[in-house]
């Protein structure tokens, strides 16, 4: 049983757990909970820890045993669940995403809060969207509290980070998926569109919305009905009404 915080193990949790590039070059990253564990295939596992007073209800072979002040130490939870995991981060190729069709993806630039990002895939999942592709500059998805806010999901929407994102809004363009911003300058209502053929849309920064380089790629601009004096809608709530239109008429 491990019972220092000092421990080599513990400590480079702890640095898994705070920062992204380290994250990054290890191609990790780190879950807790037994639901979170639960969800995640034990394929992308790499270790588990389980603290000392939650052995007894989870016993699985090869689990390291913590005291439970030290996994304490390497939780990001205020009050840890007595499991946790280093997972492997899944892989997936913007190939792979434009191989569905119809297409039905989220473009998502600049994000900042992890709790949005992780909204858009928990509703992405249940709006059958075929996969998520994310701006550099989008906050890390697997930093701890994206990874809880996706319930999950992000074990099951496919998903890139695109390096090149002109490049790669140009081969989604290419590839024939008609590509919809979300935008103040829009002129018809966003369910005035058929969205039963390939389709993607652009959702910008919380606080400025897309960038003007990345608007301009966009084959259409739409807007969403807005009463009172609001200008702009939060955007998981604007990605999530989107999202769920295309559901809703390929239903139909």
């Amino acid at each position: 049983m491990i019972t220092s915080t000092s421990n080599k193990q513990i400590k480079h949790i702890i640095q898994l757990q705070k920062k992204a590039r380290l994250r990054k070059e290890e191609d990790v990253f780190v879950v807790e909970g037994p639901r979170m564990l639960a969800e995640t295939p034990k394929e992308l596992r790499v270790a588990l820890y389980v603290a000392e007073s939650y052995a007894d209800s989870w016993q699985e072979p090869g689990a390291e045993i913590v005291a439970d002040h030290v996994m304490k130490a390497m939780a990001d939870t205020a009050t840890p669940q007595g499991v946790l995991a280093v997972v492997r981060r899944p892989r997936y190729t913007l190939e792979g995403l434009l191989s569905v069709r119809p297409a039905h993806l989220l473009l998502v630039e600049g994000i900042q809060d992890p709790g949005n990002l992780g909204t858009m895939f928990r509703t992405a999942e249940g709006a059958g969207v075929s996969g998520i592709i994310m701006h550099p500059s989008t906050v890390d998805l697997f930093h701890p509290k994206t990874v809880r806010s996706t319930m999950g999901s992000i074990y099951r929407v496919p998903f890139v980070v695109a390096e090149d994102w002109r490049g790669t809004l140009g081969q989604i363009s290419d590839a024939g998926v008609t590509l919809y911003a979300a935008h103040l300058q829009g002129k018809q209502w966003y369910d005035s569109f058929d969205y039963r053929s390939d389709c993607g849309f652009l959702i910008g920064n919380e606080g400025n919305g897309l960038t003007a380089e990345t608007a301009a790629m966009a084959d259409t601009y739409l807007k969403i009905p807005m009463e009172g004096q609001l200008e702009s809608l939060n955007a998981a709530m604007a990605a999530g009404i989107l999202m769920y239109e295309v559901n809703r008429q390929r239903r139909l």
